[in-house]
């Protein structure tokens, strides 16, 4: 418990420094300063706004943080990034780098190809629950056996064993509150059974 108190101090106290640290550049494109009248490769979306302070949203913390630098190549391969920001609340089950470690790199490889966008999206959206469910709805969840909707369309079945978390058998080790939601980190990757 212990830890997971310092994991989420470290990353209250890493969103703060990053926030505080982040300056804003505004440009403008003219006809005189793009002469060639480029188009320009700058994703849009409320995803790519910069926020200055305030609580982070699920795919800023995601990005704030080291340990899910490949969740957020994922979700930046799928083109979903704007899903994580613009709907709440939401619940993001987020499985950390070493989750991720846990697949076979050639299958991790070709779920990042393009060519496979929309099977890598529906993994992600298989992550998201849309809705508010913070540790106390999901312990009440697994008391009365109730799955949770996904953004996939499936459903997913909480338990609780021995005072821990699992969402469809996968265990949880964090929970971070964010502006849209809820976090909670996950040791494996939830893949669809189908």
């Amino acid at each position: 418990m212990k830890t997971l108190i310092k994991f989420l101090l470290f990353v209250v106290l890493l969103v703060c420094f990053v926030a505080c640290n982040n300056s804003t550049k505004t440009s403008e494109n003219t006809t005189n300063e793009n002469p060639k009248n480029e188009t320009s490769t700058e994703k849009t979306g409320q995803a790519f706004i910069k926020d200055e302070g305030g609580t982070p949203n699920a795919l800023q913390l995601a990005i704030q943080s080291e340990d899910h630098s490949t969740l957020v190549a994922a979700v930046q391969a799928a083109g979903v990034e704007n899903a994580l920001v613009n709907v709440g609340p939401l619940t993001v089950f987020a499985p950390n780098n070493d989750a991720f470690a846990k697949i076979d790199e050639t299958t991790l490889n070709n779920l990042l190809k393009p060519e496979n966008k929309s099977k890598l999206a529906f993994i992600l959206t298989h992550h998201v629950a849309p809705a508010n469910y913070p540790v106390d709805m999901l312990k009440k969840n697994a008391k009365k056996k109730r799955k949770l909707y996904m953004a996939s369309g499936k459903y997913l079945e909480v338990t609780e064993k021995d005072g821990e978390l699992f969402i469809d058998g996968v265990k949880i080790i964090g929970t971070v509150n964010v502006s849209n939601g809820w976090v909670h980190v996950t040791e494996s990757v939830i893949l669809p059974k189908d």
